[in-house]
């Protein structure tokens, strides 16, 4: 799916009644994220489907799942480039 990439889920949040989870996906080195995310969108039915068939016996209902792209590695990584810039790292010095 992901050409050299990965994709992971760093959170899930549901609401109360648990008929909405809000999965947040990390995309590491993706180049094309509006892509991934369009493809997980096209994948939603097979993953609610799998999902139902393991977790039939514990919830009356499946949750409708909306996936939203976590960025906060690359905030993260982008801090550290800017920080790096303002002063080398200790052992450059």
């Amino acid at each position: 799916m992901v050409e050299g990439g990965m994709v992971s889920i760093s959170s899930v949040k549901t609401t109360p009644d648990l008929l909405e989870a809000r999965i947040y996906l990390s995309l590491f080195q993706v180049k094309d994220t509006s892509a991934v995310m369009k493809k997980v969108e096209e994948m939603k039915w097979d993953i609610k489907k799998e999902l139902a068939t393991r977790v039939k016996h514990q919830l009356r209902r499946i949750p409708d799942l909306k996936f939203y792209h976590d960025d906060t590695l690359d905030q993260v990584f982008k801090m550290e480039e800017l920080l790096n810039r303002i002063k080398p790292p200790d052992d450059e010095q």
